[in-house]
């Protein structure tokens, strides 16, 4: 670690600095002009061929580096058409009957659950004896005789509950 601190350090030159001029000179030979107008994004966009929308893209990345104040509305249209427009992944489905499919989907998923939880409750084993009304109704006469929570439960004066009764 040491010996990095005291290795002599390389400086590096820093790198000319351009001029406005030659800035705004390389970002418009960059971006190829476009015979698209950018009003008529939205209407033409389906049929430009992927170079075209390529190359309306990165005019729209140009004109995004000014200020937004300066934009048209119809090149703040264009970036926002561009950038969130219903197309690619983004393209509604043009499937006719798919409200259909997702209706009869559900009603089949439904229904694949239903056979596989009678499937799980035929196999499963009887319950315990210990849910049936006659164990609950012995099991709080139990508690009863062993005088369980005499202050305000089963063995207290004037208790009008169930018990350990729940089947009805």
């Amino acid at each position: 670690m040491n010996s990095l601190r005291l290795a002599p350090r390389v400086l590096r030159a820093p790198a000319p600095l351009r001029h406005a001029s030659t800035i705004t000179a390389s970002t418009s030979t960059t971006a190829a002009p476009s015979s698209i107008p950018l009003s008529n994004v939205e209407a033409q966009w389906k049929h430009l061929s992927s170079e075209e929308q390529l190359d309306v893209h990165r005019q729209l990345e140009v004109l995004q580096k000014k200020d937004w104040k300066e934009l048209s509305a119809d090149e703040k249209r264009a970036a926002y058409y561009v950038a969130f427009g219903p197309h690619g992944p983004r393209a509604p489905d043009p499937t006719s009957g798919s409200a259909l499919q997702i209706v009869l989907g559900t009603v089949g998923l439904v229904a694949v659950g239903g056979l596989v939880f009678g499937l799980v409750r035929s196999a499963a084993p009887p319950p315990p004896k210990t849910i049936t009304k006659e164990w609950q109704e012995a099991a709080t006469e139990r508690g009863r005789e062993q005088k369980l929570n005499p202050i305000t439960g089963l063995s207290s004066e004037g208790y009008k509950g169930t018990g350990f009764v729940t089947e009805k």
